[in-house]
């Protein structure tokens, strides 16, 4: 890949890989850098990587960007944020968006980049195996068990709400 077609891939999917990375994260901040270490590692490897697969690799890298910066995150727990959480009263929420949100960030860390990927991305089932390093059986069957995940949190706030 040359730098003009570079420069094509960053103009192309920035924005798709910003919404993939801030759906897991939910902090803009950390989605801004992990969107540039992500396009900084592919420039990187602009000679290796053919134009045809940029996207592709795109996903995969911030993919794996994402899963560091979450075990990093696990490691520095912030205290204050816990005792702030622990303090404030619960809202109702009403907002369908908020709710899916929240309904997303219960799901366990793989079903949840299938789901993105499929459902707000688009990438079909040999995509998302090639990006996250699944068979494509093993993507079904997360994505299935994600929707369901899904359906059964969705019903239960129902009835709450």
């Amino acid at each position: 890949m040359n730098s003009k077609e570079y420069n094509i891939a960053v103009d192309t999917y920035s924005d798709n890989i910003y919404r993939f990375v801030l759906k897991h994260l939910r902090n803009e901040m950390s989605a801004k850098d992990i969107v540039q270490d992500t396009f900084l590692k592919v420039w990187l490897k602009h000679e290796e990587i053919q134009a045809e697969k940029v996207k592709s690799y795109l996903f995969t890298t911030a993919y794996h960007c994402i899963i560091d910066w979450i075990n990093k995150e696990k490691r520095n727990v912030d205290f204050e944020k816990v005792s702030e959480n622990l303090s404030e009263p619960r809202k109702l929420e009403f907002d369908v968006s908020s709710i899916l949100d929240e309904a997303l960030n219960r799901l366990p860390e793989i079903q949840k980049s299938v789901v993105l990927l499929r459902d707000y991305e688009g990438y079909n089932y040999a995509e998302i195996a090639e990006i996250t390093k699944l068979n494509e059986s093993q993507v079904k069957v997360y994505i299935f068990r994600a929707r369901q995940a899904l359906k059964i949190y969705l019903k239960s706030r129902e009835l709450v709400a």
